[in-house]
């Protein structure tokens, strides 16, 4: 696992060992990802939730994004963190919150968020649990963009209850990326 682009490109990051703590993002998809986001990641408060190794909000960080949240309650996978942004020298732009994430929604004091990733555990709930906070926080506006990467049959028929809509999916042989805003 790599920083594909931007002011820390090709720098190595590591991983706790083993996939039962966290599932790094392949590189094709998280360049994928990126390619989509590109023009809403420059000067961007961005919040890498479930942030396992913290290789999306690094990757974010390279690329111009002003700050970054990253939350994540393994101890491991948090002190990777940690040494990830050592590493790319990122650690004044980066807040790591050592916490569950469904806590750390009432715990991020921005004005505005630009762009929320959460990459949850696919066989858990926290996603459809975690969204419902999320729309009414007082940092997601109409401009938040909130990516969720989830299994390829996960539903998320149920967003437009919490006021929140699908505005783009992206699919991978094994994943796929929705891309939520708050309906206004």
């Amino acid at each position: 696992m790599r920083v594909i682009a931007g002011s820390a490109r090709s720098i190595p990051l590591i991983s706790p060992e083993g996939e039962e703590i966290t599932r790094p993002t392949q590189d094709r998809i998280k360049e994928t990802l990126f390619n989509i986001i590109q023009l809403e990641v420059p000067g961007a408060v961005f919040a890498d939730l479930c942030a396992g190794s913290g290789g999306i909000g690094i990757e974010a960080l390279s690329r111009g994004a002003k700050h970054c949240y990253f939350v994540e309650n393994n101890r491991e996978a948090a002190a990777c963190i940690q040494a990830n942004l050592h590493k790319t020298k990122f650690e004044d732009r980066a807040t790591l919150m050592k916490q569950d994430v469904l806590n750390s929604i009432g715990n991020i004091h921005e004005k505005a968020v630009d762009v929320i990733y959460l990459d949850p555990p696919y066989v858990s709930d926290i996603t459809r649990r975690a969204l419902g906070p999320l729309s009414g926080a007082s940092y997601v506006t109409e401009d938040t963009l909130i990516i969720v990467e989830a299994a390829l049959d996960a539903d998320f028929s149920y967003v437009g209850e919490l006021g929140l809509s699908v505005v783009r999916e992206k699919k991978y042989k094994t994943n796929q990326h929705v891309f939520i805003r708050k309906q206004w």
